[in-house]
């Protein structure tokens, strides 16, 4: 389509002191490092809250909100914890992606 960027590669990269996780362009291309998305969390309570995942208007429909979503969740998983998703996205996802359902508090 004219006038969109190409599509990077990106990694999820969790920054814990910052308490989110990023959806950064993979080194080697173009704007290495960039940050294209991000979800932001917070523990309370024993919780995961999810208030909201952001991603880059030029980047949207490619997937970036969908992999901080699992990254995020899977690593609920992995901690043995649930999560509250005040995110409207992350709430939607959830529903779709019934193996993750059990994780909502």
């Amino acid at each position: 389509m004219p006038g969109m960027p190409e599509f990077p590669v990106f990694d999820v990269v969790h920054d814990t002191e910052s308490g989110r996780y990023e959806a950064r362009v993979r080194d080697g291309q173009p704007e290495a490092g960039r940050v294209i998305g991000m979800l932001r969390y917070s523990r309370l309570d024993g919780l995961v809250v999810i208030p909201s995942t952001i991603t880059d208007p030029a980047f949207r429909g490619h997937g970036v909100a969908a992999s901080l979503t699992r990254r995020a969740l899977d690593d609920v998983r992995d901690a043995g914890l649930l999560v509250r998703p005040d995110c409207w996205y992350v709430a939607e996802w959830i529903d779709q992606n019934p193996g993750y359902t059990e994780l909502r508090a």
